[in-house]
């Protein structure tokens, strides 16, 4: 158990543009999947779904978020819409984790939501055990009617987040965390 520990305290966020491949293979990207499919899920309603992006796909949705991208900033430049084009070419394998909460007679909407929250933390941390690292980021695109369109995503749909996995070109620096005393209270009734 001390290394499952381990793992858990080790786990940080490296950028995007600071994965490099090989990514996952087609074996490890059903582990993920599966793993991330393994979280709290009250009713059994799986109220997530999972989009891959991976190799020449990645470039296809780019374009589709490139032409968000153009069409809800006419004035943007050429060098700031091809940078928007590679936003998920960024990293080897990227997955969406899509929100489908919806209302239920017994099981709360807010519910569902954290259930693909898990989800994606599931995949991040998936990730970690099989020594790769990840970034969980939502950026622009995930609120752009535009881009969810374009990757499938219905209108009753959210997106919980794009989760960028590769290796890390370079350890991962740690970030101060809170201490517990500023965070943690105790109820004493």
């Amino acid at each position: 158990m001390p290394e499952a520990l381990d793992l858990l305290k080790t786990r940080r966020s490296v950028k995007p543009i600071e994965l490099a491949g090989p990514g996952p293979t087609a074996a490890e990207l059903d582990t993920l999947l599966t793993i991330a499919s393994r979280v709290p899920d009250h009713g059994k309603l799986t109220p997530w779904r999972f989009i891959v992006f991976e190799g020449d796909a990645r470039l296809k949705a780019g374009d589709k978020i490139a032409a968000a991208f153009a069409a809800k900033y006419p004035d943007a430049t050429q060098e700031q819409t091809d940078k928007e084009r590679e936003r998920l070419a960024r990293a080897p394998l990227v997955i969406a984790v899509v929100s489908s909460a919806a209302e239920h007679k017994k099981i709360p909407e807010w519910e569902q939501v954290l259930s693909a929250g898990a989800a994606a933390m599931s995949l991040v941390m998936a990730a970690h055990a099989l020594g790769y690292a990840a970034n969980w980021i939502t950026e622009w695109y995930a609120y752009d009617r535009g881009a969810l369109d374009a990757f499938g995503v219905s209108q009753h749909e959210r997106i919980a987040g794009f989760i960028h996995i590769g290796r890390p070109q370079q350890p991962a620096e740690d970030r101060p965390r809170p201490p517990l005393s500023d965070i943690v209270t105790r109820y004493n009734g």
